[in-house]
């Protein structure tokens, strides 16, 4: 397995599920495992979780280039290149940084229901396990691709069990991401992904999507083309 951010080979895992998490989500055994993984596997040269390097696969798939992410921004179109990042999208923030169109916006400053950018003023909008704690996935996808120039692209991942199909949270006890001990609102999950994950997508008006997955099925990425 190769890092696709720094080009590293060698990797270290940390759990980082707690008893609450996997018992509020059915988790199997399994499925915690790859969970685990694709959360706490850490590429020993940047950081970078396998969540992160799977995303960074599915740029990097939309580019065209053939090298690290790194490498890809010191190229001279990713200079010219305009890129929303929603929220920051863990170790790949610094590299995403580099790109000469880069913009930021945080919740709650911006919120993904309305993102606050004229049609059409980016190629490339990117957030990183954010979408399953917003209350409208498909609204929060079509303000995306709203955003989105004409063959731009949307690289983005969620948390996702493959074996089974997605499911609203609503009327359940509340789930959060992050440290048990600071759970606050804004990190509650209103929405836990399964193997129809690409549908919300595809609803959302995107009629191209590519899956990227590293070392599946722990990390899973989609790259969701504007016609």
């Amino acid at each position: 397995m190769r890092c696709s951010v720094c080009g590293g080979q060698s990797f270290t895992a940390h759990p980082v599920l707690w008893p609450a998490l996997i018992n509020e989500w059915q988790l199997s055994d399994v499925e915690a495992a790859y969970i685990d993984r694709q959360q706490g596997e850490t590429c020993n040269g940047c950081g970078s979780n396998l969540r992160s390097i799977s995303l960074s696969d599915a740029l990097l798939s939309y580019l065209g280039f053939g090298g690290t992410l790194r490498q890809a921004t010191q190229v001279a179109a990713a200079q010219a290149l305009r890129l929303l990042e929603l929220n920051e999208a863990g170790n790949l923030s610094p590299v995403l940084r580099a790109f000469g169109g880069y913009a930021f916006g945080a919740y709650p400053e911006v919120d993904m229901h309305s993102i606050p950018f004229a049609d059409e003023t980016f190629d490339v909008v990117v957030h990183s396990d954010t979408l399953e704690h917003v209350p409208h996935p498909v609204h929060a996808l079509a303000e995306c691709r709203r955003v989105l120039k004409r063959g731009g692209a949307l690289c983005f991942t969620v948390p996702i069990i493959v074996g089974r199909m997605s499911r609203d949270r609503s009327g359940l006890s509340k789930s959060f991401h992050g440290s048990p001990a600071t759970a606050a609102d804004d990190y509650a999950v209103q929405t836990e992904f399964g193997a129809d994950a690409w549908t919300y997508v595809m609803q959302a008006g995107f009629t191209k999507i590519s899956i990227h997955a590293l070392a599946y099925p722990a990390a899973i990425a989609f790259a969701a083309l504007k016609d």
